[in-house]
């Protein structure tokens, strides 16, 4: 008896402790988000009365670059890579210098023309802060590592305004197939208070529930499973585009900078021969996606390309706005092609591409719920999962450790990071003794 009435009140205190912990990393996480957005609004207003003012690219490729470089190389790339990577490999530390660099590098890029997101930035932002509260008061290893991924749920949570689907995202992105559940408290309640003392700033969110969704029925259903499977293969591509971008990035030997003025400069010409609207977040064509309305059938496919030359040419900024851009393209061309409705379709490849892309199939089936509204939340869970397994052992994450195979006929070493996994096919219908 005396047993039990310890482990209860070691209990109590330890989820006393979190919840106040929690509560401070929220607060901290939602102050820093709404500077973060407040900032980049600004920017972008600045500068989007000029109607060439994606000439500027190469100079601000060229300046994020250089501050990354000298500054906080910790800051490069999309954000949330670098988090996970310092989770796995560095004990969850990660310099305090990479808050201000990040945050000023990403303004530079998305403000100058540059195709990134915006959360990666918040979620390095928010994971860099809490690693400095954790040295500050002094925690050990495993407190600060539950502080930095409070750190990523909450900038999630605060930037999208999915305080849900942010905390799974945050606790469900670090390894394929497996969840923490010792931070699924602290990652809620992180994610809760910074998503309302962000809004608390005056941050306005963007929500798009669906009126119509199409009755149940086989052939929508079986149109589900192939829009899955077709978001599934576009996640593969952009992941493949990616690495592309970055083997050519080191394949040319120059310094970092320089490689940030080329990039810009053929990020200009592309603009001139495509369009403008694969430039910056590109939340203009996701809004008329979700609203019924067309783009070209290759705008997912635009938009990865100068995605990958952005993130691997001196560009700073997130991947996860650019996959909702090619999710949502992509299933408004699948929608097209076969004559179904294009808000719903657009709906699901937004969700299902995040669930492909980042391996986060059930943060990306809440989101939509959070985003869309109950009624699509079957039929996004279903293509979500398929995108998840179509996509294979491959990431826009490559410091996830993969915890699963995602499918018997393919060998891979579990427990390592998924960039050192070697794949293997066993087609042998022996059973396992």
């Amino acid at each position: 008896m005396k047993k039990r009435v310890i482990e209860q009140s070691l209990l109590m205190l330890t989820v006393g402790k979190w919840v106040c912990l929690s509560v401070i990393v929220g607060c901290i996480v939602g102050i820093s988000t709404a500077l973060f957005l407040k900032t980049l609004t600004w920017s972008i207003g600045a500068v989007s009365g000029y109607r060439y003012y994606f000439l500027v690219m190469p100079a601000a490729f060229f300046i994020s670059a250089l501050i990354v470089k000298y500054l906080s190389p910790e800051a490069e790339g999309h954000g949330t890579e670098k988090v996970i990577e310092a989770i796995h490999q560095k004990d969850a530390k990660i310099n305090a210098s990479v808050v201000p660099v990040k945050l000023l590098a990403t303004v530079i890029t998305i403000a100058g023309g540059g195709s990134a997101g915006k959360e990666g930035p918040c979620a390095q932002i928010g994971a860099g802060l809490a690693s400095l509260f954790a040295k500050l008061f002094r925690f050990d290893g495993y407190d600060r590592r539950k502080l930095v991924i409070c750190g990523i749920s909450a900038g999630f949570s605060s930037v999208f305004g999915t305080p849900i689907a942010g905390a799974i995202f945050g606790v469900e992105v670090l390894f394929i197939g497996g969840i923490l559940y010792d931070v699924l408290l602290p990652s809620f309640i992180s994610g809760v208070i910074s998503f309302h003392v962000t809004e608390s700033f005056g941050i306005n969110y963007f929500y798009h529930p669906l009126n119509v969704i199409p009755a149940f029925s086989r052939p929508f259903f079986i149109y589900v499973v192939f829009a899955g499977i077709f978001f599934g293969l576009i996640s593969f591509l952009l992941i493949e585009l990616l690495d592309v971008g970055n083997k050519v990035s080191k394949a040319i030997r120059l310094w970092a900078p320089l490689k940030g003025i080329i990039g810009g400069g053929v990020l200009i010409v592309m603009a001139g021969l495509f369009s403008t609207r694969y430039l910056g977040l590109g939340l203009d064509t996701i809004e008329h996606c979700l609203q019924g309305g067309t783009v070209n059938e290759f705008a997912f496919l635009l938009k990865a390309v100068f995605t990958s030359i952005t993130l691997n040419f001196g560009g700073s900024g997130g991947i996860v706005t650019p996959i909702f851009f090619i999710g949502t393209t992509a299933g408004n061309l699948f929608a097209q092609l076969f004559n179904l409705d294009v808000a719903t379709f657009s709906a699901l490849g937004f969700v299902a591409l995040l669930a492909g892309a980042a391996n986060t199939p059930i943060a990306a089936s809440i989101m939509s719920i959070e985003l869309f509204g109950p009624q699509i939340a079957p039929y996004a869970a279903i293509a979500c999962v398929i995108s998840f397994l179509v996509t294979g052992h491959r990431s826009v994450y490559p410091s996830q450790i993969l915890a699963f195979k995602k499918s018997k006929f393919i060998d891979v070493e579990t427990g390592k990071e998924i960039e050192d996994t070697k794949i293997q096919f066993n087609f042998s219908n022996k059973k396992e003794a």
